[in-house]
């Protein structure tokens, strides 16, 4: 029998909890910060990741201790064990896809990149951890909450931050593919050359078979044709940043939503996608948006969103809508959405 305390608690797994609630609170965190810089394409993003990557140092500083409870877990008998075992093997397997990523060794699989693999390990570790914290659930005692163990914690994330700046040091200065990455992590692929530009949808967005002589774009009280939109010639060069993990630099060409819904007045401007995606702006930020129908000089094609696409100037291309067949105005606020589409 192993030691007890006086409440007849097992001694050892007292000494557990601070190391689980800290790496629960570290996945929460790394969970978290993930998001935010997959929400934005400008300097908030690297701030995200920055707070993003030493919570994962933070997380692989502890595994030593974690691998110690798991050890003395696996001895006694429990139910649900595997999702246990489950769950910690899809945050390993997302940490590793994302240094993969980061450093550049592996940013391709296949049809699929390390952050998919990345992203797609941690999303489905979402509902494990929140059966884990229910189903192992971890008693605090006030001795856990001591100034040694806080101290403890704060050099662990001060450890975890000086080796995240000390591996992007070495990744630029060997140099790796790492080095390339964009502040969003992102890595660059066919800029200023559309035929090598790669294709993304968000999540099962399936490309639609659209005919040109069919299509119609409804915007500002009318319907716009496709040969009507190309006497558009408003351009912009602007970045799409996929989530998927690349960037891409084109010069795009078609029409300024301005134009397109005229003096139309409201809130907020809703883009609809022949598939049914949608995103919303502020409608003060119509004059900046392109609806794009041609980039680099050449059509649009089918799989980049043939006849026309949103191009939104600093967002992530999530934001870019493609195959867009309404432009409305309304009084509903640019908010009224969920943060990221549900499609």
């Amino acid at each position: 029998m192993g030691l007890r305390s006086a409440a007849g608690r097992p001694v050892a797994i007292a000494r557990g909890a601070p190391t689980n609630v800290a790496l629960l609170a570290l996945v929460a965190i790394a969970f978290v910060t993930g998001w935010l810089a997959f929400a934005f394409a400008t300097s908030p993003a690297r701030w995200s990741l920055i707070l993003h990557a030493t919570g994962g140092f933070a997380i692989l500083a502890l595994l030593p201790w974690k691998s110690m409870i798991a050890r003395r877990g696996v001895g006694r008998p429990r139910r649900g064990r595997w999702a246990s075992v489950l769950f910690g093997a899809l945050v390993l397997i997302s940490m590793a896809a994302g240094l993969l990523h980061s450093t550049g060794l592996l940013v391709y699989w296949g049809p699929l990149t390390a952050m998919d693999f990345h992203v797609g390990a941690a999303i489905a570790a979402v509902p494990l951890a929140i059966w884990h914290v229910v189903a192992r659930r971890v008693r605090i005692r006030p001795a856990d909450m001591s100034r040694r163990n806080f101290l403890r914690g704060s050099a662990v994330l001060a450890a975890a931050a000086a080796t995240y700046a000390g591996s992007e040091l070495v990744v630029r200065a060997i140099p790796t593919p790492g080095a390339a990455r964009r502040f969003t992590g992102s890595y660059e692929a066919g800029s200023f050359r559309p035929e090598l530009m790669p294709v993304s949808s968000w999540l099962f967005d399936a490309i639609p078979h659209l005919e040109p002589t069919a299509w119609v774009l409804k915007a500002g009280g009318r319907e716009w044709t496709s040969d009507q939109l190309a006497n558009f010639d408003d351009r912009v060069t602007a970045t799409l940043d996929c989530t998927g993990g690349f960037y891409s630099t084109q010069e795009w060409a078609g029409a300024r939503l301005d134009r397109l819904i005229g003096n139309a007045s409201g809130s907020s401007i809703r883009v609809t996608s022949a598939t049914g995606y949608d995103r919303r702006f502020p409608i003060e930020n119509a004059g900046s948006m392109v609806l794009a129908t041609r980039f680099g000089g050449r059509p649009l094609d089918a799989a980049h969103g043939y006849p026309a696409r949103l191009v939104v100037p600093d967002a992530r291309g999530f934001w870019w809508v493609k195959w867009v067949t309404a432009i409305e105005v309304d009084d509903l606020p640019p908010w009224w959405q969920s943060p990221f589409p549900l499609q």
